[in-house]
């Protein structure tokens, strides 16, 4: 594996992990046991049939936790808890031949990157919480797993698509960051009867 296609496992895998944290080490862990994947000696515990058995039991929930308006909420909330840091082991997991100096780079830059992916996704299902139809939750879930499918594709099999890809996810992250928190405050103090509806 090059330097290119190391970068981008570990991008992906930190990118994801904000989405789909048990996806990622499933999807991961699997392609790698069957050999379609060649993860580095950092992530091949994720092929272990034990962390396989895990990854995909969390995974069933996940799934169905997140079709469900209010649980989706807060799934994701106890999970800022938990894909931040993952997808900065995976990031770090992805370069442990390297240079210490790079391989705490790494862990930096995947905390960050899962934060940032975890936020948008927390922040867009929370607002999207204020409709009373299930149907959008729906539609968000599945979408947020075909991007998670396409993301990690890319990030298996064109690495340098992957990485353009995800340079323009962050340009659109640091723009919509803010919006939605605006939106998540404005959504609160209408609960709260501080602001006008309309």
């Amino acid at each position: 594996m090059n330097a290119v296609e190391q970068i981008a496992l570990a991008s992906g895998l930190a990118w994801g992990s904000g989405l789909r944290l048990y996806a990622v080490v499933f999807a991961a862990g699997l392609l790698g046991r069957l050999g379609y994947l060649k993860l580095p000696l950092g992530l091949q515990v994720l092929q272990h049939e034990w962390v396989l058995i895990a990854a995909g039991a969390m995974l069933l929930i996940e799934f169905l936790a997140d079709k469900i308006p209010l649980v989706d909420s807060i799934w994701d909330a106890v999970h800022s808890f938990i894909r931040i840091p993952a997808g900065a082991a995976l990031a770090a997991g992805a370069l442990r031949n390297h240079d210490p100096a790079l391989m705490t780079v790494a862990a930096l830059l995947g905390g960050t990157l899962a934060a940032g992916t975890h936020a948008a996704k927390a922040g867009s299902r929370a607002l999207i919480n204020t409709s009373p139809e299930p149907f959008s939750n729906i539609a968000a879930s599945v979408g947020e797993e075909t991007l998670l499918v396409a993301g990690l594709y890319f990030a298996f099999v064109h690495p340098w698509v992957f990485l353009a890809l995800l340079l323009v996810f962050i340009l659109v992250i640091v723009w919509l960051l803010p919006r939605l928190w605006r939106g998540i405050k404005l959504v609160l103090a209408r609960m709260r009867g501080r602001a006008p509806a309309g």
